[in-house]
């Protein structure tokens, strides 16, 4: 006789097989020395993070407050980018964008006190 039986249940006559075993082992580690890397990101400029907060304020109110969160951006921002490009300081994004929000009120605004202005001196002139 033979060990494989046909299995008594199978219309088939197939042989029965028992289910395979599997390793039953413990816990995979990664191997020994290996240290995960760690890179930390550079600090964020203060200065950018007070240029995006500016323009941010100068956008929402910064007719009324005569423009001057705007101005601000638009300082902070520079030298954020000064401080930022040698890559010590992170924060590079922050400072463009509270140039932009920045220069969006501020570059109509002096558009506006130009004509108003010139143009008062102009018609000073001519009277």
């Amino acid at each position: 006789m033979s060990d494989m039986q046909p299995y008594q249940g199978d219309p088939y006559g197939r042989p029965y097989t028992p289910p395979q075993q599997h390793w039953q082992g413990g816990p995979q580690y990664p191997p020994y020395g290996a240290q995960p890397i760690y890179i930390q990101a550079p600090p964020t400029s203060g200065y950018a993070t007070a240029s995006l907060v500016f323009g941010i304020l100068g956008v929402v109110g910064g007719w009324c407050a005569f423009g001057i969160p705007c101005v601000l951006a638009v300082l902070f921002g520079h030298i954020a980018l000064v401080e930022t490009k040698s890559g010590r300081k992170g924060g590079r994004g922050m400072a463009i964008a509270g140039l932009i929000l920045g220069y969006v009120v501020v570059i109509p605004a002096v558009a506006l006190a130009v004509m108003m202005f010139g143009g008062s001196i102009l018609d000073a002139g001519t009277n």
